[in-house]
């Protein structure tokens, strides 16, 4: 620092010195300025020689990219002169050396006033004099520059006092409101007409931004003309009507305002947008095509805001059986993917399953069980159904289901299958995913009327059975059957039991249901198979007394002549003899004679069970009876038409009949002679085995025995006639008087009315309808 100081001090010395020394002598004549030198010292050397080199020298320093600079002052010489050219290279070069002697001037100036300041104040460093130095410059800067901004201000303030304003309003004419709309729609029209320029220019996007921000903001003609143009070709311009409806959006959420060149708005911003947004969805409806759909789904998905009024438009165009099931799939659609809306697109979604139309219904229900699965939804789709199951326990169905978009225009006061199957129809969909739904089932029918519960005894086929009779839910329901519903759970337990036996579960809860709770015997009939045949035999007398359909549905499952598409083979816990048999078993006290013989005839109509040989196990077992049961005459005649290769048979029962002294049972007696009668002449060797009295009581049951026995018995040879005895035949010519009481009857006139026969099966309609079979 102490040597810097001193070489400033010397040097401060010297230059006083030859201050002194030019201020003594006298001037001196003054120079050529130093570029004037340097130009002419340079134009007269400068060769072709000395330029190559200077240029191979410099190439060093030349930068990869021509600077801004140079590009901006760099002017190429228009001569082609020798003489002009170096001229030219001369001055740019003594203009440089120039340049560059100023600034090594400058640098050493600022080094003295460092020198300075640090004789002045040896304390501080070099680095702080040149700081010092630096904001003492800045200073000056900041000055000059207030002080040529305050003089460029008072300038243009006399300027603009010497100026005059100018006045558009002084000088124009304004034009009239029918010339300005004019041009308006012209200029928007060759903006719409621009479209391929655009696309071509790439200001595609520019030009839809400046379309929707004019049909959004200005007056109702420029939006009629641009929704035209939309409307056009809705496939290719459905882009420009999303941007349109999102700058509605934007002035309807309040995110940007009118411009003050717009008009009044003609309209509030929410009408606007709902009518832009439905004229576009009636504008796609008219499309016709593939396309159709696709786009009415980009609109609904893409839509910045669904307007009530869109909803509805929606709903009416999925309630339209010729537009498929799309609308249907699009509303699921917006259930999940308009989580603000998801509400009021699930109702119309929920309306649709009550739907008249079979393949909407079926399509929507199905939709609304894959939303069941979503956790947010299952609780409202499941109030939802309960609530519209509760409807069938009034007497009339609800006004909430009819209506044009349901289906039904016109309301209806009763009850019929469309109505009951629009209010049970997703209840019994939802039974599959959620089983636990059978219970509320069960305790609304016992609300519902007859009507009703006809139909819902018919619907519930197809969905009961994907629960399956391992189902813990329908144990349980069978077990806790509600008062009023065994008819249903009858129902439920015969569809799962039509094609399969039933398992050991289901026939332990039935059977305690019916010991304990229950004495309707129509409970049974769809576990019979699964009973013992003594449980069977027992129930028997009941049975039979149901409906003829019914019974006959008894005889079906026992006899394993019911359907049975299963593959498992039938098991019966009675075989078909075994049943026949009982039949004829049956205490009189406990079942009509002639409920028994309608049973009796539904068992031989069943010729694939009852073979020839089984009714032979019959008779035969029926005949060792003690006594004899009383229908067993008429069972004999009624197999004897079935089989009539069974007459020897017959007579073989007959001729055991004789020794079983069968009129001492009247009915079993009287049925005897008719089966004489009817097996003439065949019969005519047991009549002879007849005791007198008891063949002469024969023939007057049955007179026109008499004749043909006769010439029966005249056609005998002497020896044969001689094994007749004497008795016998004065009975058959009649020679003993008769005069017995016709008492016997196998099935007794006061049994009938006299509009009934005892062969003919009359159906009881006032009677309950078998499960299944109504």
């Amino acid at each position: 620092m102490r040597e810097i100081a001193a070489t400033a001090a010397k040097r401060v010395k010297v230059e006083v010195i030859i201050d002194e020394a030019e201020v003594a002598t006298v001037p001196a004549p003054k120079l050529p300025d130093l570029i004037e030198l340097s130009e002419s010292f340079i134009a007269e050397r400068l060769s072709v020689e000395i330029a190559t080199d200077l240029v191979m020298d410099s190439m060093a320093w030349v930068p990869d990219t021509m600077t801004t600079i140079f590009q901006r002052e760099y002017q190429p010489t228009a001569t082609t002169d020798i003489n002009i050219q170096r001229q030219t290279i001369a001055k740019l070069l003594a203009t440089q050396i120039k340049q560059t002697k100023a600034k090594k001037n400058k640098r050493d100036k600022e080094e003295d006033a460092v020198m300075e300041d640090l004789i002045k104040n040896p304390t501080i460093s070099v680095a702080e004099a040149k700081r010092e130095r630096k904001r003492e410059k800045d200073r000056e800067k900041e000055k000059e520059a207030k002080a040529s901004l305050e003089a460029h201000e008072k300038s243009l303030a006399k300027a603009r006092n010497r100026m005059k304003a100018l006045k558009l309003v002084e000088v124009t004419k304004p034009l009239p409101k029918e010339i300005k709309e004019r041009m308006l729609l012209m200029a928007v029209n060759r903006i719409l007409l621009s479209e391929k320029t655009a696309v071509f220019g790439g200001v595609a996007t520019v030009r839809s931004k400046i379309l929707t921000t004019l049909a959004a903001t200005f007056n109702p003609y420029i939006k009629e003309a641009v929704l035209r143009y939309i409307t056009d070709d809705m496939r290719n311009r459905l882009d420009l009507a999303l941007g349109w409806l999102y700058e509605e959006y934007a002035l309807l959420q309040g995110f940007q305002r009118r411009t003050t060149l717009c008009t009044k708005p003609q309209e509030a911003p929410h009408q606007a947008y709902n009518f832009l947004l439905c004229t576009l969805v009636s504008a796609i409806d008219l499309i016709q095509g593939k396309d159709r759909d696709a786009l009415l789904s980009r609109l609904y998905l893409e839509a910045p805001l669904i307007t009530e009024d869109a909803v509805e438009a929606l709903k009416m165009v999925s309630s339209d059986e010729t537009r498929g099931l799309a609308p249907l799939q699009l509303l699921k659609e917006m259930v999940v993917r308009r989580p603000t809306k998801q509400l009021v697109f699930l109702n119309v979604l929920l309306c649709h399953t009550g739907h008249e139309n079979n393949t909407i219904r079926e399509a929507a229900i199905q939709l609304v069980c894959q939303l069941y699965s979503r956790a947010e939804l299952s609780k409202l789709i499941e109030e939802y159904a309960v609530l519209y199951l509760g409807f069938l326990r009034l007497h009339n169905p609800p006004e909430i289901v009819f209506g044009q978009d349901r289906g039904r225009p016109q309301i209806e006061n009763l009850w019929t299958e469309s109505t009951t199957r629009a209010c049970l129809g997703l209840y019994l969909a939802l039974l599959s995913e959620h089983q636990d739904l059978i219970h509320e089932l069960a305790r609304v029918y016992t609300s519902m009327g007859a009507d009703v519960k006809r139909i819902v005894l018919r619907l519930v086929e197809g969905p009961v059975r994907s629960l399956g009779m391992g189902s813990p839910q329908l144990l349980a329901l069978v077990e806790n059957c509600p008062k009023g519903s065994e008819t249903l759970v009858t129902r439920i337990i015969h569809i799962l039991t039509e094609k399969s036996a039933p398992s050991a579960e289901l026939v332990a809860r039935v059977r305690e249901l019916y010991q304990t709770r229950v004495s309707d015997v129509r409970f049974l009939i769809p576990v019979l198979n699964g009973l013992t045949k003594k449980e069977v035999i027992a129930a028997l007398p009941k049975l039979i007394k149901l409906n003829p359909i019914v019974v006959k549905e008894v005889f079906n499952r026992l006899l394993g002549t019911h359907n049975n598409d299963s593959g498992v083979p039938h098991t019966s816990p009675i075989t078909p003899a075994e049943l026949l048999i009982a039949l004829h078993s049956i205490d009189p006290s406990k079942a009509e004679l002639k409920t028994v013989i309608k049973a009796t005839s539904l068992c031989f109509a069943e010729k694939q069970a009852y073979t020839q040989e089984t009714v032979a196990v019959v008779m035969q077992h029926l005949m060792e009876m003690t006594p004899l049961p009383t229908l067993l005459m008429r069972t004999v005649i009624q197999s004897l038409a079935l089989y009539p290769r069974l007459s020897g048979f017959v007579m073989n029962i007959l001729q055991r009949l004789i020794l079983k002294q069968v009129w001492k049972q009247p009915k079993v007696w009287e049925g005897f002679v008719k089966c004489c009668e009817r097996t003439q002449p065949q019969s005519f060797a047991v009549i002879l085995q007849l005791p007198p009295a008891q063949l002469a009581e024969a023939l007057r049951m049955a007179s026109n025995l008499r004749a043909p026995l006769l010439a029966h018995v005249e056609a005998f040879a002497e020896n044969q006639k001689a094994h007749i005895p004497q008795s016998i035949m004065d009975v058959i010519q009649g020679k003993v008087p008769c005069d017995m009481l016709d008492e016997f009857d196998i099935a007794p006139r006061g049994d009938y009315s006299n509009d009934q026969k005892p062969d003919t099966m009359e159906i009881d309609l006032s009677e309950p309808a078998p499960p299944g079979l109504d």
